[in-house]
């Protein structure tokens, strides 16, 4: 274990609550708290057990706080060094109060994240587990946090290891036959069992980036963007979803001026609802702002849900609505199916092109469960494998995985080049390096301090 100096911050969001906690990290974390603490001798008392007592300010001898106070003592804790954590009551003066007096006590505040950096450097987890705590934080939905459960049990960890050490056993044969030619003991490595042992990682790497975009979904979401003219139901669908009125809902076309995000849980999937001003020709400056907001939401959604009215013919608009997502993920909406029919339903198919059309009546509440039906079967195939135990969800993973695959690549056409084994063994070994950069083995510095700075304080 590294020898660290002691750090602390607040590990619960600031504000009024029922509990705030202040934790703290290293050698002289125990010792710390102590000298704060009124009640029984913390240096004495078992690991893993939680006392009551009172802060007491050092130098005023005042009370500061009523607290319940964890002692956790190394190895066998999140940053496998003594941890303490001191529980009070969740107001922003208390807890403030008690970190200083940490401070004041020779203790450091934390950087972001820098408790499971710690946990990182201490070999208590690895690098794609530490990026899993954030992932976890961060979950949307259950599916989500499923995800990011099994990254930080280490499911991905262990694949991660086990095809590094199929390379590098094929590496070190390589390094025997060529320095050691007379052990008659070690199987010559043929260009045909090179081949053979590099195409299984390539397939399990394959495997592992066609679920990267599953996986990336749920750790992200999907961007979808509610377009359609003004009035035709924008906001009601936003409100249907969400399940409140965050819009407001009118006659009055034009109303939605600027562009609105909410979160919605879409059977497990997190949607990045933005529902757009509508997208009109218009002399108003707010609306016509909004206008141009929308449009370059839609530049960057990952799916369209284009509104249309059933009550209402189809207008010029509604046609160049189309001609601008006709290249995108799209799900038609026909809306207010409970007014009179006037749409014409076959050129809606024709614009359409093949992407689904669903109607709903949004007043009657109907059609909602063939909405988000369609959003499953666009994404999933109408499934989410979210039990699956490799899913690749982290964009840096994905970028590393698309790397070690190119490295492959090229170590299989110098196979077939016929290029000298040696040559072809500094591919597998790049290959090697980037799957060990996934989980931290082979990473640098630097990048290891920008991947905590973006954790939350106090985690």
């Amino acid at each position: 274990m590294l020898d660290f100096d002691t750090i602390a911050a607040i590990s619960t969001p600031l504000g009024e609550g029922a509990i705030a906690i202040v934790r703290l990290s290293g050698t002289e974390a125990v010792s710390i708290a102590n000298r704060l603490y009124d009640g029984r001798d913390l240096d004495v008392v078992d690991s893993h057990t939680m006392h009551y007592g009172r802060v007491i300010d050092p130098n005023t001898e005042e009370m500061i706080e009523e607290v319940m106070v964890s002692v956790m003592r190394a190895p066998k804790t999140f940053t496998r060094e003594d941890v303490v954590e001191i529980n009070c009551h969740g107001g922003l003066a208390s807890v403030n109060r008690l970190l200083e007096l940490t401070l004041e006590l020779g203790a450091r505040l934390a950087e972001p994240g820098e408790f499971t950096k710690r946990a990182f450097l201490n070999g208590r987890i690895d690098l794609s587990q530490a990026e899993a705590v954030m992932d976890l934080i961060r979950a949307k939905t259950d599916k989500a946090m499923n995800v990011a459960v099994k990254q930080l049990d280490g499911k991905l960890s262990k694949l991660i290891e086990r095809l590094r050490q199929d390379l590098i056993e094929t590496v070190a044969q390589v390094e025997v036959n060529i320095d050691y030619p007379e052990y008659d003991d070690v199987e010559d490595m043929t260009k045909e069992l090179m081949l053979s042992r590099t195409k299984s990682v390539y397939q399990e790497i394959e495997r592992l980036l066609e679920m990267a975009k599953q996986g990336k979904i749920l750790r992200e979401g999907i961007s979808t963007a509610i377009i359609g003219r003004p009035n035709v139901g924008k906001s009601s669908l936003m409100n249907a979803l969400v399940q409140e009125n965050k819009a407001i809902v009118t006659e009055i076309p034009g109303t939605t001026r600027d562009v609105i995000e909410e979160y919605v849980n879409v059977r497990g999937v997190p949607l990045r609802l933005v529902d757009t001003a509508g997208i009109r020709d218009t002399e108003d400056i707010v609306e016509k702002i909004g206008v141009e907001r929308s449009r370059q939401v839609l530049k960057e959604a990952d799916l369209i849900l284009l509104v249309l009215n059933h009550n209402e013919r189809l207008t010029d608009q509604d046609r160049q609505l189309f001609d601008l997502v006709s290249d995108l993920g799209l799900i038609v909406l026909i809306n207010k199916t409970d007014l009179d029919q006037q749409l014409d339903y076959d050129e809606v198919y024709q614009l359409s092109q093949g992407h689904p059309v669903i109607t709903t009546s949004l007043i009657e509440e109907a059609g909602i469960d063939h909405l988000e039906e369609a959003i499953a079967n666009t994404f999933f195939d109408g499934q989410i494998e979210a039990d699956d135990l490799s899913y690749v969800s982290n964009v840096r993973h994905i970028q590393l995985l698309k790397q070690a695959l190119g490295s492959l690549e090229d170590a299989t056409s110098a196979i077939h080049d016929d290029m000298p084994m040696d040559l072809i063994q500094i591919d597998v070994t790049r290959t090697w390096e980037l799957l060990g950069e996934i989980i931290g083995d082979t990473v640098e510095d630097s990048l290891i301090d920008q991947l905590f700075s973006q954790f939350c304080l106090g985690k």
